[in-house]
């Protein structure tokens, strides 16, 4: 074989695998309907913090346990799971973001980003995001 045949098909199969590595890792935004049918894919859940309901975070007794009721954009309620700290003005936060998947009867979610506007001006979004990590937060954040 040339050597242009040979670079060429080194280019097809790494371009190949590239397509294949994005593919296969992707999350897409959807619903808690959505994410319980398909419950081995992973996706991020838009909504709003549901107040009617408890939230439950008691650092003495597991500091990286933190569960809520979020409400979808489509209205659906559903029990949320994380397990890391309890974000920092949660109450507040206008929007939440989780990523993760459907678990049974909860969607477990191993990042939660929120939205909380009282701290910033209008030219000034910023998104806070929590990572469940299994340890305490350090000082840096």
């Amino acid at each position: 074989m040339k050597r242009t045949h040979i670079l060429l098909i080194v280019i097809i199969a790494i371009a190949i695998g590239v397509i294949i590595s994005t593919v296969g890792d992707s999350s897409s935004y959807e619903n808690f309907s959505t994410a319980a049918k398909n419950p081995e894919r992973e996706y991020h859940v838009v909504g709003t913090l549901a107040r009617m309901d408890e939230m439950h975070y008691d650092p003495e007794q597991n500091a990286n346990l933190f569960k809520f009721y979020l409400q979808d954009n489509e209205g659906a309620v559903s029990e949320v799971v994380f397990y890391g700290t309890k974000p920092q003005d949660f109450e507040r936060s206008e929007q939440v973001v989780i990523v993760g998947q459907m678990t049974g009867e909860h969607f477990t979610a191993q990042k939660i980003l929120t939205k909380c506007p009282s701290k910033y001006t209008e030219d000034e979004i910023q998104i806070d995001e929590y990572e469940a990590t299994g340890t305490a937060p350090t000082a840096e954040g």
